[in-house]
């Protein structure tokens, strides 16, 4: 048997709040027959190029889930796709990201991540860009 995976969940306190951060971070849009709206519990983006979806839904534990301390099981990698590590870190603190922690350098110059938070708590990392990494290969 192979399966395949339909889209990626996030729980969450505001659905739409949420997936509108989300979706300007990755330039996702919503679903042309579906779109989100201000109050809706479950919101959905996807990406224009690869079709991946993203399901944002309001769940009673999320709120005890953002005071929680520690990693997440599972989180988004970033890699940025027109613009430097710094500059994508930049943009995204200006639009309410926090960092977390700052691991660039951590194996020798060049490389390294920066580990960020949404709105909401849900850590992800900044990964250097394609350019930045060809650059120190």
């Amino acid at each position: 048997m192979v399966a395949f995976i339909s889209h990626t969940t996030v729980d969450c306190t505001d659905a739409y709040a949420l997936s509108t951060w989300w979706k300007v971070t990755l330039g996702y849009t919503d679903l042309d027959d579906d779109p989100n709206g201000l109050g809706d519990e479950e919101c959905m983006i996807r990406d224009p190029k690869t079709g991946h979806l993203l399901l944002f839904v309001e769940t009673p534990d999320a709120a005890e889930a953002k005071q929680r301390s520690g990693k997440n099981r599972i989180h988004f990698d970033l890699r940025p796709a027109t613009s430097s590590q710094e500059q994508e870190v930049e943009a995204l603190v200006a639009r309410g990201a926090s960092v977390v922690g700052d691991l660039r350098g951590k194996y020798g110059p060049g490389t390294g991540w920066v580990v960020l938070a949404d709105p909401e708590g849900n850590e992800f990392c900044v990964l250097r860009s394609e350019a930045e990494r060809a650059a120190t290969v």
